[in-house]
């Protein structure tokens, strides 16, 4: 199917069959997602070697390789998995920070990049593959996994494809309730010392899915490293967050929509209740376009410059030009002013005939000198790819195929989150 066609039937990277339907519908929802998804992966979990084999015969994970040969390989070599959780909800002692958190910028050292396995979706095992594949010669990769089985599987893939450096490949059973890590994942700082700190936000932003154990995995993954938490009393998600680390802070007026009792006078001080920032910068977001989050209307290539999305596509031209004329004529906390480089915008289409989906190239990870950058198999691909080698010169760009993962609305960035590197590392 041409990629730019108006109207596409993909498969949505979301729990459709968890979702609260109305009356016979949920019934329906959950037949079509068992013959069409691969909703069996959470309602009837492979159980052993064997059916893992078959499970991942069935949707293509194997290339050529055979199930029984597979199955063999598995048996031989299961995955070592570090236990973080059983349920994603446990109570585990957490030292509670006191102090404020200063978030580093995306380019300054990080010492792992954290993954949720999309075991669900099986379109998108090719991304993350990616992805570990383009951040392991740089950082480890923490893989989030539901059980030990699904770590062997996701091991002998990566193992087969060879690309990985599977010496830092860590997987972390922590049963979540999706891939998007970036959002419920921890806002990771730094303390008054330099020490790692994980910030807490409140995450539930679907009200329709169920999402205790995204909003409990922060918690888990902060005790089980000894990390100190710091507590902060607001609907946010990572992906509407971004920092210079120089004391600029940027986030999207989705944070308004989330939290309906702040106003742009008390949103500051509800953010210094954690954060450690001299300059708040809210952006506009995207109508239509479900997150709302920063990270699909810019990216911060330096702390000087702003790579925007592209006002290509008539429908969301006001807000992003808005965003234009709001960076052109402000400056970060040092005083600099910023240099803006609009990116393009493939055009939009709707997944069956009801989702938009916006495949913006600001949803990119930068990593220790690496630039993962969303591609989406159309010829838009070829300019901001072009644009990202201008921006960051220094940086090796790497495209990544997020044209499974946008469907959710999601590529590079909301699939990862950075564990910045420790002091003196």
């Amino acid at each position: 199917m041409p990629r730019n066609r108006l109207l596409q039937f993909n498969t949505i990277p979301y729990p459709l069959w968890r979702r609260q339907w109305p009356g016979p519908l949920g019934g329906f929802v959950r037949r079509m997602s068992e013959r069409y998804l691969a909703a069996e992966a959470d309602l009837k979990p492979p159980a052993n070697a064997y059916a893992m084999a078959e499970f991942m015969a069935r949707y293509g994970l194997l290339g050529e390789e055979r199930a029984g040969a597979a199955r063999d390989a598995m048996r031989q070599h299961p995955a070592t998995v570090e236990i973080v959780a059983q349920t994603g909800l446990e109570a585990r002692p957490v030292e509670n920070y006191m102090g404020k958190v200063r978030l580093p910028a995306q380019w300054s050292p990080q010492e792992a990049v954290i993954l949720t396995w999309p075991v669900m979706y099986p379109p998108l095992w090719n991304q993350h593959a990616q992805m570990t594949e383009a951040i392991t010669p740089v950082a480890g990769v923490q893989i989030i996994v539901p059980n030990a089985l699904w770590a062997t599987a996701i091991q002998h893939v990566l193992t087969r494809r060879g690309k990985a450096e599977m010496s830092r490949v860590r997987f972390l059973q922590l049963p979540t309730d999706d891939i998007w890590v970036r959002d419920y994942g921890p806002i990771m700082g730094r303390g008054a010392n330099g020490e790692q700190v994980a910030v807490k936000a409140i995450f539930d932003p679907l009200p329709e899915y169920p999402q205790a154990q995204d909003n409990a995995m922060p918690l888990a993954w902060a005790a089980y490293e000894e990390v100190p938490v710091k507590h902060l009393n607001l609907h946010l998600e990572g992906g509407n967050v971004w920092s210079d680390g120089a004391g600029t802070l940027i986030v999207s007026e989705q944070v308004y929509y989330a939290n309906p009792d702040l106003t742009a006078e008390t949103l500051p001080d509800r953010l210094r209740m954690a954060l450690d920032f001299d300059k708040l910068i809210v952006t506009p977001r995207l109508d239509r376009e479900e997150t709302g989050h920063v990270d699909l209307v810019i990216k911060l290539a330096d702390a000087r410059t702003v790579l925007l999305c592209g006002s290509n596509v008539a429908y969301n031209r006001p807000n992003i030009e808005a965003a234009r004329r709001l960076f052109e004529n402000t400056t970060n906390a040092a005083g600099e002013r910023y240099r803006v480089i609009e990116l393009p915008m493939p055009k939009l289409y709707l997944n069956w005939g009801v989702y938009p989906v916006w495949r913006s190239y600001t949803n990119a990870l930068t990593v220790n000198g690496r630039v993962l950058v969303p591609v989406y198999g159309v010829v838009e691909d070829i300019e901001a790819l072009a644009t990202y080698r201008q921006a960051m010169p220094d940086y090796e760009i790497i495209p990544i195929d997020c044209s499974a993962s946008i469907n959710g609305g999601g590529g590079v960035h909301c699939l990862t989150k950075e564990v910045p590197g420790k002091m003196g590392d």
